[in-house]
Parts: structure tokens; sequence; C-alpha cells
């Protein structure tokens, strides 16, 4: 069974996921990688095991909403990749934490500083 919920429309892709699946499209946000590195990004932010069970219906179904595309590096490995509406679906969920964190001056500051050290 699918970890998202049934998507009614393209503005709702992005809230419609699990947090599973945004993190996988957080971490494609920073360059293609093939299934065994995203595992790999996975648990070392979860601090255990993430079983293949679990990852790959979730980067097939994220392929299947359009969110990222599958190529073939060899006959058996593939590379994951976002695509524009994937990289819309993580700028609308940081869109909206922000909405929600930053309340005022102070809480601005401290998010430029974030995002200044994060590059």
């Amino acid at each position: 069974m699918s970890e998202a919920q049934s998507i009614t429309g393209e503005q709702s892709i992005a809230r419609e996921l699990t947090a599973f699946q945004n993190n996988i499209l957080i971490i494609l946000a920073k360059e293609p990688m093939y299934g065994l590195a995203i595992k790999r990004e996975l648990e070392d932010y979860y601090g255990t095991e993430v079983n293949h069970g679990r990852l790959y219906p979730n980067l097939d179904e994220l392929v299947d909403l359009g969110l990222i595309e599958k190529s073939e590096l060899d006959k058996r490995t593939n590379q994951y990749s976002l695509t524009d509406d994937g990289y819309d679906a993580v700028l609308d969920g940081v869109q909206w934490s922000l909405s929600k964190i930053v309340t005022g001056d102070d809480r601005a500051a401290e998010v430029e500083e974030i995002v200044q050290n994060s590059y």
C-alpha cells in the first residue's frame, strides 16, 4: 500500500506526501542520486536502517507522481533526480514551514542565519 494518500490536485501533491517521501525529495534537491545513496542519506537522518521494501516503493510512487525521474546508470543501478514539479513541491513545503515559523524579525534573522550557514 502507498504511503501517500490520494492526490487531488497539483497544488496539494507536496501536502499529501508522507514525511518520508518529502525527505526523499529534499535529499534529491541537492543532486541526483542512486537508490543506495538515498538510503544512506535517510539512514543518517533517521539514525536507523531504512529497508529496501520501504524505500523503493516510495521512489516508484514519486516517479509515478512526476516528482522525480528515474534513469538507468547501468544495468543494475538506477539514478533518481528531482523534476521541476518535485522542486516546486520542496519549495512549497519550505514556504509553508517558514510561514508558520517566522513570526517576527528575531525569528526571521534566525532563519536567515540558518540559510547563510547552509551553503
